[in-house]
């Protein structure tokens, strides 16, 4: 079934191509009447990525009821490629000839590019993260692997108290403590692999064929740990992209807000 396009991003979609037409056509008429319609572009622009920058601050303001998150994401969205479109418009092209409007187009064009990246994780790893069937804080993962590891050592130490047997300690030590230590297969989680699975399949669960009835039970248990260990992972690593991704596009935002607020008091100096 075909997924319903939101009212928000048609509307925000046909402002934001109304705009584009009605700047060209002005920008044209200004350029035939020999003016300079790199003032009126220029102004806008710098408008827009202002108005892109609030996207940040709306999130920093979630407990007040500006709106809903995915309309403001929309809108960034739309009004980033309205700022691309309008930046080809006001350089007359994809790349400027002078170093700085080099500078100043490499760091708007880096901006953009860390943008589609974040908005493609958005889309593709909150789902991930809902397959999984669990839910936790990201400052809290390190909290709970340290938990789980503590359950199945506890789960060890009673399987070699209650048979008298140390295969399951053996194992553990030999194998699944590197497992519990720290969260593991990171890229494979980020990808939507299933390495951790394949591992706890194969080395993971290699000693089972050796253990009696009792030993089975404690060990299954291990491993259904050790499973849960697996969703507790792709949170990590998936919630840290998201969240660290973000050190990448700020940075660069800001960056690009700068060096437009200096070339606009190096035209209004030098040139107006």
């Amino acid at each position: 079934m075909a997924r319903k396009i939101p009212m928000s991003l048609v509307l925000f979609g046909v402002l934001a191509l109304a705009s584009f037409a009605a700047l060209f056509w002005q920008s044209r008429l200004i350029t035939v009447q020999l003016g300079d319609a790199s003032i009126l572009t220029g102004y806008t622009l710098f408008v827009t990525i202002l108005l892109l920058g609030m996207f940040n601050a709306r999130k920093k303001l979630s407990m007040i009821p500006l709106g809903r998150a995915r309309t403001w994401l929309i809108f960034h969205v739309v009004l980033g490629v309205f700022a691309l479109a309008l930046f080809w418009l006001h350089t007359g092209g994809i790349w400027p000839l002078g170093l700085y409007e080099q500078l100043l187009a490499g760091s708007f064009y880096l901006v953009s590019a860390s943008g589609v990246f974040g908005y493609l994780l958005q889309k593709a790893l909150p789902s991930r993260l809902t397959h999984t069937g669990i839910e936790i804080i990201y400052d809290r993962i390190p909290a709970e692997i340290a938990e789980i590891r503590e359950r199945a050592e506890t789960l060890v130490i009673e399987c070699t108290k209650e048979t008298g047997s140390e295969t399951v300690a053996q194992h553990y030590v030999g194998t699944l403590f590197w497992y519990f230590q720290k969260p593991r297969f990171l890229f494979a989680h980020l990808f939507g692999g299933d390495a951790a699975g394949f591992w706890l399949r194969g080395p993971g669960s290699a000693a089972r064929r050796y253990l009696n009835d009792v030993e089975k039970k404690l060990f299954d248990e291990i491993l259904d740990l050790a499973a849960l260990k697996a969703h507790v992972d792709r949170h990590y690593v998936c919630q840290g992209v998201m969240k660290k991704w973000l050190f990448l596009h700020i940075p660069l935002a800001v960056s690009v807000v700068t060096l437009a607020v200096w070339h606009l008091i190096l035209v209004n100096v030098y040139v107006l």
